[in-house]
């Protein structure tokens, strides 16, 4: 299957690049890693977050047919990982949009923010009112950190500043939607469930994979891991690639101390190498030509290594760099511009060191979101996963599927692609989600 035209052509109008700062501190990362390691794991969460949590609602609004509140609470975040979230992002807020008149229970789905999705509005008009006349389902929208009032001040619209502003969310956004959840049990609303379309897709499994629960699951335009968005899909051309690997080439830390923290050892990890990749050429050929990626045929790397061995850094990345051919024939690293930092010209302009790039990128990615590395769903039959056959932004080659990671999930395809699916097929979305919570109502009657 190909590529979606629109996508790329849609991503060409994109001009901000993503991760102008860099990998984000290597203590920062090594934070954050060793809290996924806690996160990861549904049982060691159980206590993270009281049960009395408080939640404050601080204005209502009616409207013809809803009431809607906004409220705000403290991210759980910043009392486990002091200071690692921007002070911006502190206060976690969020809009409840409640129906006047229930038809059946008084369901609610929590929707995460997709990526540019700031502030509230999107989702309260393309899914939270449609929901309220189609299924007199409330909806709560959690404004997601580093968007709306959560941006940090030096941050350039959406395009976050580090690579480690990506895991700090994801992190955030589990505590916090646990949070939402049990302040929704502690007032009487049942059933519940969450969703999210693109990054909020991704957001809404992390958060489900904690959750001690069974409880329905509707992830939209999302996938196994956000590795292959960042380094296969077409947003990889949004990467400030040439900060990054002189990030890497200057900075030590990154090869010889974080890489020894990744655990993530599933079979498309970069310890373990991926998957056969066949042909993945023909389904960028409508790339940009200024960062065209050339993907080629590969071996599976022997699968007798031993993931827990902590071996040579470089040696993984390039073998990963090496198995999936990975590598862009254009990507700016011009001589001079390193040497306006007075760095080693050796060291930034080393013939690997962009295949080593990209192969740290796909580690990390997959470390902090790829939901292998996180528990499985207390019920993996409550999920409906919504994909587009053509997407460009979200690549399924090469990755482990999602039904590998969930065995008993349901994936459903729509014609098209990323851009095209967001636009016109919303109404597909929250099929989804009616469907989820039936078959949550059926399986679960008394679960209340």
């Amino acid at each position: 299957m190909g590529v979606s035209r629109l996508d790329v052509f849609y991503r060409r109008l994109l001009l901000t690049k993503l991760f102008i700062g860099g990998w984000g501190k290597p203590e920062d990362l090594k934070r954050i890693f060793e809290f996924r390691k806690i996160i990861g794991d549904r049982e060691k969460c159980k206590s993270l977050v009281p049960q009395d949590y408080p939640v404050y609602i601080n204005k209502t609004e009616e409207l013809a047919d809803c009431h809607v509140q906004e409220g705000f609470f403290i991210s759980p975040l910043e009392h486990l990982v002091p200071g690692i979230l921007p002070q911006e992002a502190v206060k976690a807020r969020f809009q409840f949009i409640v129906p006047k008149r229930w038809q059946k229970n008084r369901p609610v789905c929590i929707h995460l923010a997709g990526t540019g999705d700031h502030f509230f509005w999107r989702r309260r008009t393309l899914m939270a009112r449609p929901m309220i006349k189609e299924a007199g389902m409330a909806s709560l929208l959690l404004e997601n950190p580093y968007y709306g009032y959560r941006k940090p001040r030096d941050q350039l619209r959406s395009s976050l500043k580090n690579v480690s502003d990506l895991f700090v969310m994801g992190g955030a956004l589990i505590l916090e939607s646990t949070v939402l959840l049990r302040w929704l049990e502690r007032e009487g609303y049942w059933p519940l469930g969450m969703t999210g379309i693109s990054m909020g897709g991704y957001m809404a499994s992390l958060a489900v994979t904690n959750w001690p629960k069974p409880i329905p699951l509707i992830p939209c335009l999302s996938w196994s891991t956000a590795s292959s968005v960042f380094t296969t899909g077409v947003l990889s051309k949004a990467v400030n690639w040439t900060q990054l690997e002189k990030q890497y080439a200057i900075n030590s830390r990154y090869e010889e101390e974080i890489i020894k923290l990744l655990e993530y050892c599933g079979a498309d990890s970069f310890k373990m190498g991926p998957k056969l990749v066949t042909n993945v050429d023909e389904h960028f050929h409508e790339l940009s030509e200024d960062h065209k990626l050339s993907v080629s045929q590969c071996s599976r790397v022997d699968g007798g290594r031993d993931c827990g061995g902590a071996t040579d850094g470089a040696e993984h990345l390039l073998s990963l760099g090496n198995s999936v051919g990975a590598s862009f024939e254009t990507l700016p690293t011009a001589l001079g511009g390193y040497n306006a930092h007075g760095t080693d010209p050796a060291e930034c302009c080393r013939p690997s060191l962009h295949k080593e790039s990209i192969s740290f990128m796909k580690a990390v990615m997959d470390e902090c979101t790829h939901m292998a590395n996180f528990s499985v769903p207390v019920d993996t039959s409550l999920i409906v996963v919504v994909q587009a056959k053509e997407d460009a932004y979200v690549p399924r080659t090469g990755v482990l599927s999602l039904q590998e990671i969930w065995p008993g999930c349901e994936v459903r395809y729509l014609r098209g692609g990323h851009i095209s699916a967001y636009l016109f097929k919303q109404n597909i979305f929250r099929q989804a989600i009616y469907d989820a919570f039936d078959r949550f109502c059926v399986k679960y009657p008394n679960l209340h």
